[in-house]
């Protein structure tokens, strides 16, 4: 859209300073300073991690990408030009560090699961969409996808459409799980909270009795025998896929996510696991539990072992987001009539495990992923709680906790249906004080959803100004560690980094995106709404601006509404910013409400004491276009509900110079 097309948005001047958008500018800039600092003691001048401790095994490509993976997020927000090319540097730098440590193959990681993997990528797929026009990552994107779309690389059996082992990468199909679980004794105590890896094998019924060695060693050969074949947290590797695709529309790739999908798509309806349910695991030669006695579960971080729906629901929750995006283009049709089909395979999964529930105290269960919660929950943690089974052995389903946020949360953001919205309610009724501000954060950076999804529905009005001054307080708790914890490089722990990290991005998303956290074992950057600055030609909030996405709505047509308000807190300067609905095209602006004032004075005359604010009016134009220019005044703001469609162009990474800007 020209901006001699465009239409007026009306502002209104800033007759109070909204205390949220103070908040939201301030927390970008102490970003600015705290990543600073963060980038000057950890990283060396060629970018690398200040590691001196070496590798033992597959484990811990993640760890050295991880402190960084939403570094890119935060420039696309509107963070610093240095921020993305500290990234950058980052990213190379690791990359060196990691090839020159035996990790990576042609820059990509020899060979581990997808649960890792995906981590480790998320910093990959922020940089590419942060910046597609840097030709170094779109080379990347095509190579690394390559090694699943070309069975050259063995990887692929296009035979049997199955990926064809549990740890897989740039040295195709690994054999086994490595060297560190040739045997599984008891001693591995870090690993005891998750029970036995297999169940069923003669005599080991418990973990105690992994203390004879005879036990640990069919355990371990065991493991390794199994590690052949297709598990479930594979689908996550449509992730590098799709975001190849995004380049160019490349039509291989988007079939082969569609085909990989509807595998398992096919194997959740033939029965073999009870209600529709997705097995974990096929065999080499197509068969699902051909390595497992033919049981439906038991794969490499499959419903057994060690996380259960955990794993299991979010690598499929991404592949199927990933199916559904690339379905116009698969069948062949304009899009728009995305197919949002295999959600169904994530549906399945949140009703069957919410059908198993039982109430009760997380204080008084002995949930494997227990400790994390105790933290999200407060003192919350010890009063009655919807508790779901995250895991099927031998004996069913066991492992009970509450059911984490980000599976239907994301599902509900994706379809906006309102049986998905349903149930992502039955999910937050059943967690007591889900609606609180709770001061937290992990290494995933989410958790909050449940107070913002009650502030987008008018229940919680004061969620942005609570919760940026919680991410506030986040942000400074993570510099606080950095000066408390001196960092020997010889024996620090890979996981140090992440921890410490003091980039904070999931409110800033929440609020300036409408959109949750991204999906942290390899999901893509999608959002509700983006932004480039028009002036500086580049992405994210110009300096100065704030942004609120107060609601968010989509009828059964398609039609969506998202209401946006957008602040210039600068009292000297106009800032000139495009809003498109979603982050890669795949929404259309059909129309905007604008909300403005008539018959105001402002300034007024130095005589006054006071400007005079105006009646408020709306007005409704229709549009058809990719996006939408605001010009703001300082000190003025403007309050918008952006009206949106399917677009009827595919998506594609946001290239600024396809812009009318």
């Amino acid at each position: 859209m020209s901006e001699t097309t465009a239409p007026r948005v009306p502002t209104t001047p800033l007759h109070d300073v909204p205390a949220w958008a103070v908040l939201e500018r301030r927390l970008f800039d102490a970003t600015e300073e705290a990543w600073r600092l963060f980038s000057a003691r950890y990283t060396g001048p060629d970018g690398r991690i200040l590691h001196a401790g070496g590798f033992e095994h597959r484990d811990g490509v993640d760890d050295l990408y991880e402190p960084f993976f939403n570094w890119p997020a935060f420039y696309a927000l509107g963070g610093s030009d240095e921020i993305l090319a500290a990234a950058k540097h980052h990213f190379e730098g690791v990359t060196a560090q990691l090839a020159e440590a035996g990790m990576l193959t042609g820059e990509y990681e020899n060979g581990y699961d997808w649960f890792h993997q995906g981590e480790s990528l998320l910093f990959f797929y922020q940089l590419c969409a942060a910046d597609p026009g840097d030709e170094r990552f779109a080379e990347r994107a095509r190579r690394f996808a390559a090694l699943y779309t070309d069975p050259a690389h063995g990887n692929y059996d296009p035979a049997r459409n199955i990926i064809t082992a549990p740890h897989n990468g740039a040295r195709g199909p690994l054999e086994g799980l490595g060297t560190e679980w040739l045997t599984y004794p008891a001693s591995l105590d870090y690993m005891e909270a998750y029970g036995l890896p297999l169940h069923g094998l003669p005599g080991i019924t418990r973990w105690a009795d992994l203390a004879d060695p005879a036990k640990a060693q069919l355990m371990g050969d065991e493991l390794q025998r199994r590690a052949a074949g297709d598990t479930a947290v594979n689908l996550a590797a449509t992730s590098l896929v799709t975001n190849r695709w995004l380049y160019d529309g490349d039509a291989a790739s988007a079939a082969w996510v569609t085909r990989y999908v509807d595998g398992w798509r096919e194997r959740a309806a033939s029965g073999l696991a009870p209600g529709g349910l997705m097995p974990d695991n096929v065999a080499p030669d197509g068969a699902v539990g051909g390595l497992h006695d033919g049981a439906w579960y038991g794969g490499h971080y499959g419903w057994t072992w060690p996380h259960g729906l955990h794993s299991v629901g979010m690598s499929t929750l991404i592949g199927a987001i990933n199916a559904s995006f690339v379905s116009g283009a698969t069948a062949g049709t304009m899009p728009g009539g995305r197919d949002d089909g295999p959600l169904d395979l994530v549906r399945t999964m949140l009703d069957t495990a919410l059908d198993h529930a039982v109430v009760a105290p997380v204080t008084e269960t002995p949930f494997s992923l227990r400790g994390s919660w105790l933290e999200r929950l407060g003192p919350h943690a010890a009063e009655p709680t919807t508790l779901v089974p995250y895991r099927y052995g031998a004996d069913g389903w066991f492992d009970f906790g509450p059911l984490q946020l980000d599976l239907p949360t994301w599902l509900w953001w994706w379809t906006r249906d309102d049986a998905d919205r349903k149930r992502l309610d039955r999910v937050l009724d059943g967690i007591p004080g889900s609606d609180e501000v709770r001061p937290f954060r992990d290494k995933v950076e989410a958790g909050h959803e449940g107070p913002w999804l009650a502030f987008l529905d008018g229940s919680l009005p004061d969620y942005p100004e609570r919760a940026l001054s919680m991410a506030l307080g986040q942000l400074a708790r993570r510099v606080a560690v950095m000066d408390a914890e001196p960092v020997d490089p010889e024996t620090v722990h890979l996981h140090f980094w992440q921890r410490a990290n003091p980039v904070v991005t999931e409110v800033l998303g929440q609020l300036v995106t409408g959109t949750p956290q991204t999906l942290y074992n390899g999901g893509l950057p999608f959002a509700a709404v983006a932004y480039t600055d028009a002036d500086r030609r580049r992405p994210g909030l110009p300096p100065d601006v704030a942004a609120l996405v107060c609601g968010l709505d989509r009828d059964a047509d398609g039609s969506g509404h998202i209401e946006l308000s957008l602040v210039n807190l600068s009292p000297t300067h106009a800032r000139r910013v495009r809003v498109r609905p979603s982050r890669f095209g795949e929404e259309r602006l059909t129309g905007v409400v604008t909300r403005g004032e008539d018959g105001g004075v402002w300034p007024g005359p130095s005589t006054a004491s006071a400007g005079v604010a105006g009646a408020r009016s709306t007005a409704t134009v229709p549009l058809d276009a990719p996006d939408l220019l605001v010009e703001l005044p300082p000190s003025h703001r403007a309050d918008v509900v952006l009206l949106t469609a399917p677009a009827t162009t595919a998506p594609r990474h946001h290239l600024l110079h396809h812009e009318g800007a």
